[in-house]
């Protein structure tokens, strides 16, 4: 049977993309249908990752300016700088994105469609565009990369002036004096941060027992730590939020319970400029037409797939946020790529087991592997090396003496069994880590190769360091562990 594609994919986020590229250097004919009229790229340029990243960005150049010259501290930075003039710096980075993108996608002879598409069949798609007008297509394979959405809250509305949500927060016309933030994510953790370097009092409702549970404990002490020194208020586990504005005081009143208060039913209120929603996220898998050709959902309403990304319907693939955990950009664009391997016959591909993970705070948090509880529950006998960024001459050279290097190891053969940092340029210091560890190396690496100095780099050779006087304390040669 003759398709007029290869692959039809619907959604043009990180999978997606990733996905058309693979699909296109194969030489296949590839069509991308992106639901929304305005651009290419989905949440990830236009209304997630890139964007917030790049307030986050001049945040953190505020912050740092701050610290290196105490004066400038004095005055508060939303008395001194224009969210226009920082938003400003997003939009450039938007558009330079979007025409990469764009780029990238004529120059690898990838067809394109605005609108919504239906499975029809488990070869046809049905698109409808803006303007009410549907078009069909056929492919002999289709990737499902429609990403997910923040469920809706219950108790007050998203009305994009008081009461924002992802893709409002990043067009505020003004540095807010005060922001609540209704969330039980990393995402409210980096917004959080960003606006608190702005000098926003910034106070978190978490629905949660729990903060950030699979952090290390001890780098997520110093990340308490650090919210605290930026006079930012978590408040959990909470209940029953409610919203009421307040004319005669001229602000927005936030209500809600303690779920453990003894007090049952008693109701705590504070005062703030703009509350900032963040709920769970729920994939974007309605009207697609999954029951028209009976692919299976699990219990959270993720679309179920293999470690190939196929579906339950043998030629159907799906990838991304649609799909569940990890729900990461960067996992995304793996999954989209391992999708168009396994169509077109390149087998053997999977995501790997070990992946690394980022909260992009101020600072940063990243982390690959096990904590050292995870270790010791599984049995291993583990040693723990660290290294603090106020011992490292690149955190005295940027000012930036927040942080922490932990390596995780076995005692036993030095193999690295997890890795986790705290600190300025965490999410891309991991790298090196997990390079060195899911080769197979072991902490001597960081002492045996020549690291460039100064730099953060230089923790890792620090923590070995660390790490082996603990070996040694604990009555092993210190030649044999070199050797």
């Amino acid at each position: 049977m003759k398709f007029d594609y290869d692959v039809i994919i619907l959604g043009s986020g990180p999978s997606g993309f990733s996905c058309a590229m693979q699909s296109s250097k194969f030489g296949k004919k590839v069509l991308v249908v992106e639901a929304r009229n305005e651009f290419f790229g989905g949440s990830w340029i236009n209304a997630g990752t890139v964007p917030s990243k790049a307030l986050r960005e001049t945040s953190r150049i505020i912050q740092r300016f701050q610290n290196q010259f105490p004066e400038e501290a004095k005055v508060k930075p939303y008395n001194k700088y224009l969210m226009g003039d920082l938003l400003s710096y997003k939009e450039r980075i938007l558009e330079r994105k979007n025409e990469k993108l764009n780029h990238d996608l004529q120059k690898n002879e990838v067809e394109t469609a605005h609108g919504f598409g239906v499975l029809l069949d488990k070869h046809t798609i049905e698109v409808k565009d803006s303007e009410g007008k549907t078009k069909k297509y056929t492919g002999e394979f289709i990737l499902l990369s429609t990403g997910s959405h923040y469920a809706l809250p219950t108790g007050f509305k998203v009305d994009h002036n008081i009461v924002l949500d992802n893709e409002s927060i990043l067009n505020l016309t003004h540095i807010p004096r005060r922001l609540v933030i209704a969330g039980n994510g990393v995402n409210a953790i980096e917004y959080a941060t960003t606006f608190a370097c702005l000098g926003t009092r910034v106070t978190i409702l978490n629905e949660l027992d729990e903060f950030l549970p699979y952090l290390d404990y001890e780098i997520k002490d110093q990340l308490l730590k650090v919210l605290e020194e930026q006079n930012i208020e978590i408040i959990r586990p909470v209940m029953d939020v409610r919203i009421k504005e307040n004319d005669l005081r001229a602000s927005v009143e936030v209500s809600y319970k303690m779920k453990n208060d003894p007090e049952k039913g008693r109701k705590y209120v504070l005062e703030t400029e703009h509350i900032l929603h963040l709920g769970p996220k729920t994939p974007n898998t309605k009207g697609l037409g999954l029951s028209n050709v009976g692919i299976k959902k699990d219990k959270r309403g993720y679309i179920k797939v293999n470690k190939s990304f196929q579906t339950t319907v043998d030629n159907i693939y799906a990838a991304g946020d649609v799909v569940g955990f990890p729900r990461l950009a960067s996992s995304s664009f793996s999954e989209g790529r391992i999708a168009a391997c396994q169509m077109f016959g390149v087998t053997g591909t999977e995501l790997p087991d070990v992946i690394p993970y980022a909260i992009y705070s101020i600072p940063e948090t990243s982390n690959i592997g096990l904590t050292e509880q995870e270790a010791k529950e599984k049995g291993y006998n583990i040693t723990v090396g660290r290294a603090y960024y106020d011992n490292i001459t690149q955190g005295d050279v940027s000012n930036q003496r927040n942080g922490m290097l932990k390596l995780v190891f076995e005692t036993d053969t030095l193999k690295i069994l997890g890795i986790h940092i705290i600190g300025e340029r965490a999410s891309d210091l991991i790298h090196l880590g997990q390079a060195v560890m899911t080769l197979g190396g072991d902490i001597r690496y960081f002492i045996d190769h020549v690291l460039n100095y100064p730099t953060y780099s230089e923790a890792y050779r620090i923590a070995a360091f660390n790490g082996i006087n603990r070996v040694h304390q604990a009555g092993v040669k210190y030649k044999k562990i070199l050797n």
